[in-house]
Protein backbone atom coordinates (compact mmCIF):
# COMPACT_ATOMS: atom_id res chain seq x y z
CA UNK A 1 0.00 0.00 0.00
CA UNK A 2 2.83 2.40 0.82
CA UNK A 3 4.24 4.26 -2.18
CA UNK A 4 7.73 5.73 -2.18
CA UNK A 5 6.67 8.60 -4.43
CA UNK A 6 4.60 10.26 -1.74
CA UNK A 7 1.23 10.76 -0.14
CA UNK A 8 -0.41 11.66 -3.43
CA UNK A 9 -0.16 7.97 -4.41
CA UNK A 10 -2.01 6.68 -1.34
CA UNK A 11 -5.44 5.27 -2.15
CA UNK A 12 -7.49 7.03 0.52
CA UNK A 13 -10.74 5.59 -0.82
CA UNK A 14 -9.39 2.10 -0.26
CA UNK A 15 -8.33 2.97 3.29
CA UNK A 16 -11.80 4.40 3.94
CA UNK A 17 -13.43 1.25 2.57
CA UNK A 18 -11.26 -0.95 4.76
CA UNK A 19 -11.91 1.08 7.91
CA UNK A 20 -15.66 0.99 7.25
CA UNK A 21 -15.53 -2.79 6.90
CA UNK A 22 -13.60 -3.00 10.15
CA UNK A 23 -16.24 -0.88 11.88
CA UNK A 24 -19.03 -3.08 10.55
CA UNK A 25 -17.30 -6.17 11.87
CA UNK A 26 -16.79 -4.54 15.26
CA UNK A 27 -20.56 -4.06 15.49
CA UNK A 28 -21.30 -7.57 14.22
CA UNK A 29 -18.88 -9.27 16.60
CA UNK A 30 -19.86 -7.36 19.73
CA UNK A 31 -23.55 -7.83 18.91
CA UNK A 32 -23.03 -11.57 18.41
CA UNK A 33 -21.16 -11.79 21.70
CA UNK A 34 -23.75 -9.80 23.64
CA UNK A 35 -20.89 -8.04 25.40
CA UNK A 36 -17.70 -6.19 24.62
CA UNK A 37 -16.31 -2.72 24.06
CA UNK A 38 -17.56 -1.02 20.89
CA UNK A 39 -16.90 2.65 21.72
CA UNK A 40 -13.13 2.58 21.99
CA UNK A 41 -12.89 0.02 19.21
CA UNK A 42 -14.71 2.24 16.74
CA UNK A 43 -12.56 5.23 17.70
CA UNK A 44 -9.38 3.34 16.80
CA UNK A 45 -10.48 1.80 13.48
CA UNK A 46 -8.84 4.40 11.24
CA UNK A 47 -5.55 4.18 13.13
CA UNK A 48 -5.34 0.40 12.84
CA UNK A 49 -6.35 0.57 9.19
CA UNK A 50 -3.34 2.75 8.42
CA UNK A 51 -1.01 0.65 10.53
CA UNK A 52 -1.92 -2.68 8.94
CA UNK A 53 -2.72 -1.57 5.39
CA UNK A 54 -0.11 1.16 4.88
CA UNK A 55 2.69 1.16 7.38
CA UNK A 56 3.54 -2.14 9.07
CA UNK A 57 5.59 -5.03 7.69
CA UNK A 58 3.52 -8.12 8.49
CA UNK A 59 2.78 -11.41 6.73
CA UNK A 60 -0.58 -13.04 7.53
CA UNK A 61 0.71 -16.31 6.08
CA UNK A 62 3.74 -16.20 8.39
CA UNK A 63 2.62 -14.46 11.61
CA UNK A 64 5.91 -15.25 13.36
CA UNK A 65 8.09 -13.83 10.57
CA UNK A 66 11.24 -12.73 12.36
CA UNK A 67 11.56 -9.38 10.57
CA UNK A 68 7.96 -8.32 11.10
CA UNK A 69 6.89 -5.11 12.78
CA UNK A 70 5.04 -5.61 16.07
CA UNK A 71 1.79 -4.05 17.24
CA UNK A 72 0.55 -4.31 20.81
CA UNK A 73 -2.97 -3.25 21.76
CA UNK A 74 -2.20 -1.93 25.21
CA UNK A 75 -5.84 -1.01 25.81
CA UNK A 76 -6.71 -4.68 25.47
CA UNK A 77 -10.43 -4.25 26.11
CA UNK A 78 -10.68 -2.77 22.58
CA UNK A 79 -9.90 -6.23 21.20
CA UNK A 80 -12.79 -6.10 18.67
CA UNK A 81 -10.96 -3.52 16.55
CA UNK A 82 -7.77 -5.58 16.52
CA UNK A 83 -9.64 -8.79 15.71
CA UNK A 84 -11.58 -7.13 12.89
CA UNK A 85 -8.36 -5.66 11.48
CA UNK A 86 -6.46 -8.95 11.64
CA UNK A 87 -9.35 -10.77 9.96
CA UNK A 88 -9.51 -8.10 7.24
CA UNK A 89 -5.76 -8.53 6.71
CA UNK A 90 -6.16 -12.30 6.38
CA UNK A 91 -4.67 -13.63 9.61
CA UNK A 92 -7.79 -15.73 10.19
CA UNK A 93 -11.32 -16.18 8.85
CA UNK A 94 -13.90 -13.47 9.41
CA UNK A 95 -16.22 -16.24 10.60
CA UNK A 96 -14.25 -16.21 13.85
CA UNK A 97 -15.47 -12.68 14.57
CA UNK A 98 -19.01 -13.91 15.14
CA UNK A 99 -17.72 -16.27 17.84
CA UNK A 100 -16.26 -13.43 19.92
CA UNK A 101 -16.29 -14.21 23.65
CA UNK A 102 -17.95 -17.58 23.07
CA UNK A 103 -16.81 -20.50 25.18
CA UNK A 104 -13.93 -22.31 23.48
CA UNK A 105 -13.65 -19.78 20.63
CA UNK A 106 -10.34 -18.36 19.47
CA UNK A 107 -11.29 -14.71 20.05
CA UNK A 108 -11.85 -13.87 23.68
CA UNK A 109 -12.59 -10.61 25.48
CA UNK A 110 -8.92 -9.64 25.61
CA UNK A 111 -6.12 -10.50 23.16
CA UNK A 112 -4.39 -13.85 23.68
CA UNK A 113 -0.93 -14.20 22.13
CA UNK A 114 -0.95 -17.98 22.54
CA UNK A 115 -4.26 -18.63 20.83
CA UNK A 116 -4.65 -16.01 18.11
CA UNK A 117 -2.45 -15.46 15.02
CA UNK A 118 -1.13 -11.91 14.81
CA UNK A 119 -1.41 -11.12 18.53
CA UNK A 120 2.00 -10.10 19.86
CA UNK A 121 1.12 -9.71 23.55
CA UNK A 122 -1.75 -10.75 25.80
CA UNK A 123 -3.15 -7.51 27.18
CA UNK A 124 -5.95 -6.24 29.37
CA UNK A 125 -4.32 -4.98 32.56
CA UNK A 126 -3.91 -1.33 31.67
CA UNK A 127 -0.36 -0.17 31.08
CA UNK A 128 1.21 -3.61 30.91
CA UNK A 129 0.93 -3.91 27.14
CA UNK A 130 2.71 -0.59 26.71
CA UNK A 131 5.41 -1.72 29.12
CA UNK A 132 5.99 -4.89 27.10
CA UNK A 133 6.71 -2.82 24.00
CA UNK A 134 9.68 -1.24 25.78
CA UNK A 135 11.22 -4.69 26.04
CA UNK A 136 10.37 -5.50 22.43
CA UNK A 137 11.92 -2.28 21.16
CA UNK A 138 15.02 -2.68 23.33
CA UNK A 139 15.47 -6.29 22.21
CA UNK A 140 15.23 -5.24 18.56
CA UNK A 141 17.87 -2.58 19.17
CA UNK A 142 20.18 -5.08 20.86
CA UNK A 143 19.68 -7.58 18.02
CA UNK A 144 20.31 -4.80 15.47
CA UNK A 145 17.00 -5.45 13.71
CA UNK A 146 15.27 -2.89 11.53
CA UNK A 147 11.71 -3.72 12.54
CA UNK A 148 9.51 -1.24 14.34
CA UNK A 149 7.27 -1.56 17.40
CA UNK A 150 3.85 0.09 17.63
CA UNK A 151 1.37 0.28 20.48
CA UNK A 152 -2.04 1.85 21.06
CA UNK A 153 -2.94 3.31 24.45
CA UNK A 154 -6.27 4.58 25.75
CA UNK A 155 -6.51 8.02 27.30
CA UNK A 156 -7.96 6.57 30.50
CA UNK A 157 -5.08 4.11 30.49
CA UNK A 158 -2.46 6.83 30.86
CA UNK A 159 -3.83 7.48 34.35
CA UNK A 160 -1.86 4.35 35.33
CA UNK A 161 1.54 4.87 36.96
CA UNK A 162 3.08 1.95 35.06
CA UNK A 163 2.64 3.91 31.84
CA UNK A 164 4.93 6.68 33.05
CA UNK A 165 7.58 4.28 34.32
CA UNK A 166 7.65 2.71 30.88
CA UNK A 167 7.69 6.12 29.19
CA UNK A 168 10.73 7.07 31.25
CA UNK A 169 12.54 3.86 30.31
CA UNK A 170 11.80 4.26 26.60
CA UNK A 171 13.31 7.74 26.60
CA UNK A 172 16.31 6.63 28.67
CA UNK A 173 17.16 3.90 26.17
CA UNK A 174 16.52 6.18 23.16
CA UNK A 175 14.03 3.76 21.63
CA UNK A 176 13.44 5.53 18.33
CA UNK A 177 12.08 2.27 16.89
CA UNK A 178 9.03 2.60 19.17
CA UNK A 179 5.88 4.54 18.27
CA UNK A 180 3.03 4.85 20.75
CA UNK A 181 -0.37 6.13 19.68
CA UNK A 182 -2.79 7.60 22.19
CA UNK A 183 -6.45 7.04 21.26
CA UNK A 184 -7.55 10.32 22.79
CA UNK A 185 -11.36 10.17 22.63
CA UNK A 186 -11.82 11.96 25.96
CA UNK A 187 -14.02 9.31 27.57
CA UNK A 188 -13.52 6.26 29.75
CA UNK A 189 -15.87 3.84 31.45
CA UNK A 190 -16.84 6.28 34.22
CA UNK A 191 -17.19 9.40 32.07
CA UNK A 192 -14.95 12.24 30.91
CA UNK A 193 -11.23 11.96 31.55
CA UNK A 194 -11.09 15.34 33.23
CA UNK A 195 -13.82 14.32 35.67
CA UNK A 196 -12.30 10.95 36.56
CA UNK A 197 -8.60 11.89 36.59
CA UNK A 198 -7.43 14.81 34.48
CA UNK A 199 -4.57 13.85 32.15
CA UNK A 200 -3.79 17.34 30.83
CA UNK A 201 -1.48 18.86 29.76
CA UNK A 202 -0.93 15.57 27.93
CA UNK A 203 1.41 16.74 25.16
CA UNK A 204 3.67 18.58 27.59
CA UNK A 205 3.80 15.56 29.91
CA UNK A 206 5.05 13.22 27.19
CA UNK A 207 7.53 15.81 25.95
CA UNK A 208 8.87 16.24 29.49
CA UNK A 209 9.50 12.49 29.60
CA UNK A 210 11.75 12.83 26.56
CA UNK A 211 9.34 11.74 23.82
CA UNK A 212 8.85 13.28 20.41
CA UNK A 213 5.18 14.34 20.36
CA UNK A 214 2.89 14.67 17.34
CA UNK A 215 -0.75 15.75 17.68
CA UNK A 216 -3.23 14.79 14.95
CA UNK A 217 -6.84 14.15 14.02
CA UNK A 218 -7.06 10.38 14.53
CA UNK A 219 -9.69 10.03 11.81
CA UNK A 220 -7.75 11.83 9.08
CA UNK A 221 -5.81 9.25 7.06
CA UNK A 222 -3.31 11.75 5.68
CA UNK A 223 -2.49 13.07 9.15
CA UNK A 224 -2.12 9.54 10.53
CA UNK A 225 0.23 8.57 7.68
CA UNK A 226 2.32 11.73 8.02
CA UNK A 227 2.64 11.21 11.78
CA UNK A 228 3.73 7.57 11.39
CA UNK A 229 6.26 8.54 8.73
CA UNK A 230 7.56 11.35 10.96
CA UNK A 231 7.95 8.90 13.83
CA UNK A 232 9.94 6.56 11.61
CA UNK A 233 12.28 9.41 10.69
CA UNK A 234 12.74 10.64 14.28
CA UNK A 235 16.04 9.54 15.80
CA UNK A 236 17.32 9.17 19.36
CA UNK A 237 13.91 9.30 21.03
CA UNK A 238 10.57 7.43 20.94
CA UNK A 239 7.51 9.07 19.41
CA UNK A 240 3.98 9.38 20.75
CA UNK A 241 1.15 10.35 18.42
CA UNK A 242 -1.68 12.06 20.29
CA UNK A 243 -4.63 11.11 18.08
CA UNK A 244 -7.80 13.08 18.82
CA UNK A 245 -10.66 10.71 18.13
CA UNK A 246 -14.39 10.28 18.66
CA UNK A 247 -15.54 7.42 20.85
CA UNK A 248 -18.05 5.35 18.87
CA UNK A 249 -16.96 6.98 15.59
CA UNK A 250 -19.24 6.16 12.66
CA UNK A 251 -22.36 5.26 14.64
CA UNK A 252 -24.46 8.30 15.49
CA UNK A 253 -25.98 7.12 18.76
CA UNK A 254 -22.63 5.81 20.04
CA UNK A 255 -20.52 8.85 19.25
CA UNK A 256 -19.17 10.71 22.30
CA UNK A 257 -21.23 8.54 24.65
CA UNK A 258 -19.34 7.00 27.59
CA UNK A 259 -22.18 4.51 28.02
CA UNK A 260 -20.99 2.67 24.90
CA UNK A 261 -17.58 2.02 26.40
CA UNK A 262 -18.55 -1.52 27.38
CA UNK A 263 -22.11 -2.24 26.19
CA UNK A 264 -23.19 -4.39 23.26
CA UNK A 265 -25.86 -3.14 20.85
CA UNK A 266 -29.17 -4.98 20.83
CA UNK A 267 -30.73 -6.22 17.59
CA UNK A 268 -32.33 -2.96 16.47
CA UNK A 269 -29.32 -0.92 17.55
CA UNK A 270 -26.92 -3.20 15.68
CA UNK A 271 -29.05 -2.94 12.55
CA UNK A 272 -29.14 0.85 12.78
CA UNK A 273 -25.37 0.95 13.27
CA UNK A 274 -24.77 -1.25 10.22
CA UNK A 275 -27.19 0.79 8.15
CA UNK A 276 -25.32 3.98 9.06
CA UNK A 277 -22.07 2.30 8.06
CA UNK A 278 -23.46 1.42 4.67
CA UNK A 279 -25.28 -1.85 5.19
CA UNK A 280 -24.61 -5.27 6.64
CA UNK A 281 -22.56 -6.64 3.72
Amino acid sequence: MKEESGLEKVDYNQLKSISTEIRKNIIKSVHAAGSGHPGGSLSAADILTVLYFYKMKVDPKNPKWEERDRFVLSKGHAAPVLYATLAEKGFFSKEELLKLRHMGAMLQGHPDMKGTPGIEMSTGSLGQGFSSTIGMALASKMDKKNNRIYTLLGDGEVQEGIVWEAAMAASHYKLDNLTAILDFNGLQIDGKNEDVMNIHPIEEKWASFGWHVVAINGHNFEEIIKALDEAENTKEKPTIIIAKTIKGKGVSFMENQAGWHGNAPKDEEAQQALDELGGAN
